[in-house]
């Protein structure tokens, strides 16, 4: 009891420490509260907790199962694509059962290009009373038939012949491989979507990391822009003072007030449009508290949303990344334009990645 007691509290010690910065992100953006995962304190949020809605479109799923009549194979692939793209590559036995797997499929996927491999693998019977005779004199009668055409035609393998339809003794309907083929499908999405959210969790907490970077930069700049815009300020006095002086030689007692006025004013609105990056900076804010309420909820959950974090993400991205350019563009020292290339270098890896969200 006692060794026990003392673990509780080495455990609970250690994550009373302070987290590092992503776990706090993470921390703000989780919904539910700790889980409990032993007597003596609660877990550690989890990534599928921090980021419940983020999937990716990139996974594989593969199932197999098993009929009286042999077994079939689904195979599911799905890569990036802007819209729901489906392709089926199934045998003629299929082709009906192609209306109830896209619909299993449209019900749980919203984005990306998933393609469908279905193969049958029949049982061969080796009891000569179960071959249908009049079957393989079809299949017989048809490569005559061929072998007239094309008279080096090669005659069929054995087990070709045994998986011609209706050779084996057993009749094949059209429900014969539906319930197999439908319980193979369903296990094989079920493995794909898993794959999905964990590349979906993968994919948030490195736009995560990527965001705190941005966060940085920007209070970076934010502290720095007193200083930025004192020292503008002078370079502006002397530039003034060196135009009058080579408009008007012989100092300022030549020139009238309001010349200086008009020439002061003009000189301050530029400097006013060049140095002013609070709005940007402002916007920036808000974008990426838009971005952890995004990575944290992945939409609003709703049927018509379903699918949209991707989109929204992209359409986020591009915002920030016209802030970074007109940050770029109004920068009043060495600081802050280096500050916005790292600004474009992170938002556009944030992009790529999101390119891979659903």
């Amino acid at each position: 009891m006692r060794q026990r007691q003392g673990r509780c509290r080495r455990i609970q010690t250690l994550y009373e420490q302070p987290p590092r910065p992503l776990a706090r992100f993470i921390m703000r953006v989780r919904a539910d509260p700790r889980p409990a995962a032993s007597p003596c304190m609660s877990a550690p949020p989890t990534l599928s907790q921090a980021f419940p809605m983020i999937r990716s479109m990139t996974a594989f799923g593969a199932a197999r199962a098993d009929t009286d009549h042999g077994s079939i194979s689904i195979e599911l692939r799905s890569v990036n694509s802007r819209f729901l793209d489906l392709h089926f590559r199934m045998p003629d036995e299929l082709r009906t059962l192609e209306t109830s797997l896209r619909e299993l499929l449209t019900n749980a996927v919203a984005r990306g290009k998933i393609e469908v491999r279905a193969t049958i693998q029949r049982r061969v019977v080796a009891d000569p009373d179960s071959i249908n005779v009049a079957a393989l004199e079809q299949a017989a009668s048809l490569f005559r038939k061929v072998q007239a055409v094309f008279p080096e035609a090669q005659p069929p393998r054995l087990a070709e012949l045994l998986a011609w339809p209706g050779v084996q003794a057993a009749e094949e309907s059209e429900d014969t491989w539906r319930e197999a083929a439908l319980r193979a499908a369903s296990e094989a999405l079920a493995q794909m979507q898993a794959a999905r959210d964990r590349e979906g969790e993968r994919l948030a907490a490195m736009i995560a990391d990527r965001a705190e970077s941005v966060a940085a930069i920007v209070a970076e700049v934010e502290q720095r822009m007193p200083q930025l815009v004192q020292e503008y300020r002078e370079r502006l006095a002397r530039k003034l003072r060196d135009t009058i002086e080579a408009a008007f030689p012989g100092g300022f007692q030549h020139i009238r007030g309001e010349e200086l006025s008009e020439r002061l004013a003009h000189e301050a609105t530029l400097f006013g449009l060049r140095i002013d990056v609070a709005e940007e900076l402002s916007r920036l804010h808000s974008h990426l508290a838009e971005l952890k309420q995004l990575l944290g909820k992945g939409g609003t959950g709703k049927k018509a949303d379903k699918g949209s974090a991707g989109k929204r993400l992209d359409f986020l991205f591009q915002e920030m990344n016209r802030e970074a350019n007109t940050l770029g563009s109004k920068a009043g020292g060495l600081e802050v334009t280096r500050a916005a290339m790292d600004l474009k270098l992170l938002i556009e890896q944030m992009r790529e990645q999101a390119q891979n969200i659903e």
